[in-house]
């Protein structure tokens, strides 16, 4: 299903320790590649250009260009489903990391890489940016894909959840943001989709995202597991709401949803045997396109 305006309606509220973030600065601008003299012949021996990646699959603008928005994948077809985690962290946070809080969660990814399980992590700069050998080993790997979820965490609508604000005039710098920090970083190959910090959205924020050329990704099933304390609880949410084209968000952070490792460790197992498939978010949207 794919939906083009409309706020989002978020099922569980996140607290205070996923809200938090500073004002968000458009990145500094990239220096151009050098380039070769022309007058420098070509190698006779230089091996053939290797083709260029395949772009990742998005979806087409909206009506009036806006941000087109994707929240579940073909309902026919397969038995598909997404897991998505979202990794927040804000800009004030940092004091806490240096006094030991944990934004980041390994336990989950090794979770992930020993069950095979593909994946997309919604990553906020600001987390690339205190975790940024995590952040490079995740996108090394070929079962996950880096998306952007926002470089702040501040929202881009008001009235979410207690989440402060992104200026409109700075939305679009926010998320050219987050790709400098995932670069920095060293993941190279960050996916041009992108999650509202709290699910909010408007007609404005579509507006404004429209030049960055991100699909905004939503989901269909809420795990529940921010701030929660009991997997089974966590894991019993996902496996009644899961259908066909499914996109689960969850979170990869140990301060704020400590039990979601574990809780995986349940729902993957489970759905398998009920004959789903998982895949990265990229596979739903390049399904969706298809059936266009």
């Amino acid at each position: 299903m794919i939906t083009f305006v409309r706020r989002a309606a978020v099922l569980c509220a996140l607290g205070t320790t996923l809200t938090a973030c500073g004002t968000a600065e458009a990145p500094p601008a990239r220096r151009p590649a050098p380039t070769a003299p022309s007058a420098a012949p070509a190698a006779p021996s230089a091996a053939p250009a290797e083709p260029a990646p395949a772009r990742p699959p998005t979806l087409a603008p909206g009506p009036a260009g806006l941000t087109p928005v994707f929240e579940h994948g073909p309902r026919a077809g397969g038995k598909t489903v997404a897991l998505t985690f979202d990794a927040d962290m804000t800009a004030d946070q940092g004091a806490r990391a240096e006094a030991g809080e944990r934004f980041d969660n390994p336990r989950l990814i090794a979770t992930l890489r020993k069950l095979n399980v593909p994946a997309t992590v919604f990553m906020t700069g600001r987390w690339a940016e205190e975790y940024p050998d995590e952040a490079a080993f995740i996108g090394r790997d070929p079962r996950f894909e880096i998306a952007n979820h926002s470089y702040s965490h501040y929202a881009y609508t008001d009235d979410c959840y207690g989440l402060p604000t992104v200026s409109e005039r700075r939305m679009r710098s926010d998320v050219e943001r987050a790709y400098a920090a995932f670069e920095k970083a060293g993941v190279r190959n960050a996916m041009p989709y992108f999650r509202f910090p709290g699910g909010c959205y408007d007609e404005a924020a579509l507006e404004e995202l429209a030049a960055t050329g991100v699909t905004a990704v939503q989901w269909d099933v809420v795990s529940g597991d921010a701030f929660a304390t009991d997997a089974d609880a966590v894991a019993r949410q996902v496996l009644e709401g899961v259908r066909p084209g499914s996109v689960v968000v969850m979170h990869c952070t140990r301060s704020a949803a400590p039990v979601t490792a574990e809780a995986v460790r349940t729902i993957v197992p489970e759905l398998r045997r009920r004959g789903y498939r998982f895949v990265k978010v990229s596979e739903l949207i390049d399904a969706a396109n298809s059936r266009r």
